[in-house]
């Protein structure tokens, strides 16, 4: 699981760009004198957006914008995985190690990051990969899984991740979704079995149970 101390090495300081500048003023007008503390989340979330991880002094000065005790902006960062505390790769890594991935392979999937990564928490040489087990992502029926960034890549297979990461790494982009050829989305895989009757899409099903009891309008009088 993540470890959520943050990096020992850190920045000197901590300055928006123009942008997102900006698009903090906006937020903060969201919200009623005194209350602009609602927004720590996001702009947490913008932080790690423009820097690729949350920083301490970026804790500081979003701290400082809100109004707030830093140890409160502390508390939220480290509380919620989903802020990175260290530096990570171009390419975040996050591989589901949970029951349904472990049992379809997760286990594979780990061995293969440590071969072309490295250990956890850590960023290769090129620095665009970096990878870490988390809980679960829920695509179980997809399993075994990574969320790269933003995006879901499922049905992995120990061979199909080391090419996407050498691809990912050669600065090549990847399509995500599901990377089983027998699957569409997170259909089972193989042809359907059930709800392939054409009346159920064609309408003429709907016809056939014909107007509810007392659906006449009434007569006007």
């Amino acid at each position: 699981m993540a470890d959520r101390k943050p990096a020992r090495q850190q920045p000197d300081s901590f300055a928006w760009t123009e942008e997102n500048k900006a698009w903090c003023e906006t937020q903060i007008a969201k919200f009623p004198e005194g209350r602009q503390a609602s927004a720590v989340i996001p702009f947490l979330w913008r932080a790690q957006k423009q820097e690729g991880w949350v920083s301490i002094p970026a804790m500081e000065a979003i701290a400082s914008q809100l109004g707030m005790p830093y140890i409160r902006v502390y508390e939220v960062a480290t509380f919620y995985t989903m802020f990175n505390l260290r530096p990570v790769g171009t390419y975040f890594v996050q591989l589901c190690g949970t029951t349904p991935c472990m049992l379809r392979g997760a286990e594979d999937l780990a061995a293969v990051c440590e071969k072309v990564i490295g250990p956890q928490n850590t960023v290769n040489e090129s620095g665009n990969l970096s990878w870490l087990e988390v809980e679960c992502l829920g695509a179980c029926c997809n399993a075994p899984m990574a969320q790269i960034n933003d995006y879901y890549y499922e049905d992995l297979t120990p061979e199909k991740l080391e090419e996407i990461l050498g691809k990912l790494d050669r600065g090549e982009y990847v399509e995500p979704g599901v990377f089983n050829p027998g699957r569409h989305t997170s259909d089972p895989e193989g042809d359907n079995t059930s709800l392939t009757e054409a009346s159920l899409y064609d309408g003429s099903a709907a016809k056939k149970i014909g107007k509810l009891p007392n659906s006449e309008p009434a007569e006007a009088g």
